[in-house]
């Protein structure tokens, strides 16, 4: 399982496209959308051959070059990840050094939570994992 931009010694995986990485999908999406960019879909269609198995902190670091490039940068990220195994506790800092890594921040920039389904739905019942973040970008100053 790639997650958070780690890859998990975990007896599962997320299927897509791409690797998969459901946390830095929706960390790209929310970096994106703050700025007023394209999606993440717009800018790597699963329909292009090219984006097959791509990793996703690479496009994760494409997006955030673009919203640098557009005059802004990150002040700070607030992730939730909703799944019910693994628990995400054990990995929580090294994912955030990975994102920081990745967007060029420091790690301190990144919250990460986990919640689980408690045995409800499809997340409870470990079909479904869904991430959902929420980027605070500020104008980069002029001059």
């Amino acid at each position: 399982m790639i997650l958070g931009g780690l890859k998990l010694d975990v007896d599962m995986h997320f299927v897509g496209h791409s690797d998969a990485d459901v946390l830095l999908h929706a960390i790209t999406d929310a970096v994106l959308s703050a700025a007023g960019l394209p999606d993440i879909g717009q800018l790597f269609p699963n329909t292009a051959e090219e984006n097959r198995g791509r990793d996703s902190a690479n496009m994760l670091a494409i997006a955030m070059q673009s919203v640098r490039d557009s005059g802004w940068s990150l002040n700070n990220l607030d992730c939730v990840v909703q799944l019910e195994r693994p628990k995400l506790s054990p990995f929580k800092e090294q994912m955030k050094q990975r994102i920081a890594e990745i967007l060029q921040v420091e790690p301190a920039q990144i919250a990460i939570k986990g919640k689980t389904g408690e045995g409800v739905g499809e997340i409870g019942r470990g079909e479904l994992c869904e991430a959902t973040c929420v980027a605070l970008l500020v104008a980069k100053a002029v001059g």
